[in-house]
């Protein structure tokens, strides 16, 4: 499967997207080069402002650009926003600031430079602040056409994007919807519920699955906040047999959003896959490291087939 850069496809399609909406500002903290942000700064200079690295005050000038009738999307290592964790709080959130947080390097995926700069804790920090939309894209067409939505969705949002190439998932007739899962992939036995780069491994445990004989769903859910709680009910209703799969900690992610669904509504057998509950290390590579904290194909079928076997007893 042909692989892409998410970053480069949200740099162009932003720099794109800015030439069609004069309203669109650029706030980084001195990373412009590694998220991206470069093809705007080059068309729209005026629009760009590079604050140094100084996380808090790029927050701080996203709200008051924003405060003036600009949409600014301010742009930073994923890791690097927890330094700003107040301020995203008070004059994005708390205000309702029409602020668009986009944390690039998301997980693991800057898997060189270890756990200071891998984040396994920033969805589950943005999903308890209240007015804050969480998504999280899972290939390069999706963080293209993921920018016009949010751009032009009233209020704040977070939008989580991975350092790595990933696979291409979708195709041009794809549509980007805030507050819905998409179904990639039908099933009647399980269902395999993922974000970002988990998504094409979900796909690929699903091919394993089916030559076992089970059919499990594939689930792009890349709108964690608001979550298409009405999707997972059906799953449960359906199936019995959930799996969540992220580049992020089981505690308070994707995860932990589709668990309250379940306990709310539709219980069901559910496995999270994602980071356990520690801090990880460097690797040679962001594959090595998924494997090596158990987010690989053979890990999620495993998990599969235990909720399965769960549901028939």
């Amino acid at each position: 499967m042909r692989k892409a850069s998410m970053r480069r496809a949200y740099g162009e399609a932003l720099a794109e997207y800015g030439a069609e909406n004069p309203d669109v500002a650029v706030v980084v903290a001195d990373v412009s080069s590694s998220v991206q942000t470069g093809f705007f700064a080059k068309r729209f200079p005026e629009r760009f402002f590079n604050v140094g690295i100084t996380e808090q005050a790029m927050v701080d000038v996203a709200a008051g650009l924003a405060l003036g009738g600009m949409i600014p999307f301010a742009n930073t290592f994923a890791v690097l926003f927890l330094r700003a964790a107040e301020q995203i709080r008070t004059c994005v959130a708390y205000a309702k600031t029409n602020v668009k947080l986009v944390g690039s390097y998301s997980g693991m995926s800057n898997f060189k430079d270890g756990p200071t700069h891998h984040v396994e804790c920033d969805t589950a920090t943005m999903r308890s602040m209240p007015n804050i939309t969480v998504f999280e894209v899972a290939d390069a067409v999706e963080a293209r056409k993921a920018v016009p939505v949010i751009a032009e969705y009233d209020g704040p949002v977070y939008l989580r994007i991975s350092r790595a190439e990933v696979p291409i998932i979708f195709d041009e007739s794809y549509e980007v919807k805030i507050g819905r899962g998409t179904i990639l992939r039908d099933g009647s036995d399980a269902a395999l519920i993922a974000s970002g780069v988990m998504v094409s491994r979900c796909l690929d445990a699903a091919e394993k699955l089916a030559k076992e004989g089970i059919d499990a769903y594939v689930v792009n859910m890349s709108s964690i906040k608001p979550l298409d709680v009405k999707l997972v009910w059906k799953l449960a209703r359906e199936t019995g047999a959930i799996v969540t799969a992220e580049d992020h900690s089981v505690i308070g992610g994707l995860g932990g959003a589709v668990a309250e669904a379940l306990g709310q509504e539709s219980p069901a057998n559910l496995e999270r896959i994602g980071i356990p509950d520690t801090f990880t290390e460097t690797a040679l590579s962001y594959d090595e490291l998924l494997d090596h904290y158990g987010m690989s194909v053979e890990r999620i079928v495993e998990a599969t087939r235990l909720t399965v076997e769960r549901r028939k007893r």
